[in-house]
């Protein structure tokens, strides 16, 4: 039985938008679909790293953590290098499951609306710009704090 593409587009929405209790939960219903094979085992280990990856952004080694969402172009170029990966001979099906699912990422996340994602800054109703943590960019500084206290 292949792998559901509907449930590993939905997987990567909830990665992106940081929703990571949905996200644990459709890594489950992907493991349970999934047969025992090598390729599969890959594919979810890459699928799960991607998760703590994202869950965990201040590592500032891992891949997800310094891919730019918004450049397109440089995602369709990690995804042609990712599926040469996945034809190499040499590698084993567990490598070619793993380089599969970073593919499948690639080719994902450049068809998403993802221009607003990797934006320092985030715009109010008020047009006021508001400075965001770089590693979480749900929360704001506390120089929005001080900021807002000196205007009352």
């Amino acid at each position: 039985m292949p792998i559901p593409q509907a449930l590993v587009t939905r997987y990567f929405q909830l990665l992106v938008n940081r929703q990571f209790t949905e996200a644990t939960r459709e890594l489950e219903r992907l493991k349970q679909r999934m047969q025992k094979t090598e390729w599969n085992r890959g594919y979810f280990r890459a699928l799960y790293g991607m998760y703590l990856s994202r869950k965990n952004n201040d590592d500032t080694y891992a891949f997800f953590a310094k891919l730019d969402l918004s450049d397109t172009e440089a995602l369709h170029r990690y995804r042609r290098e990712f599926l040469d990966h996945t034809r190499n001979g040499l590698h084993g099906d567990f490598d070619r499951g793993y380089f599969s699912a970073w593919a499948d990422c690639m080719r994902i996340l450049s068809r998403m609306n993802l221009q607003n994602l990797q934006s320092n800054d985030t715009v109010v109703a008020d047009n006021t710009k508001i400075e965001t943590l770089k590693r979480d960019k749900n929360q704001a500084t506390i120089a929005n704090f001080l900021r807002d206290n000196k205007e009352t």
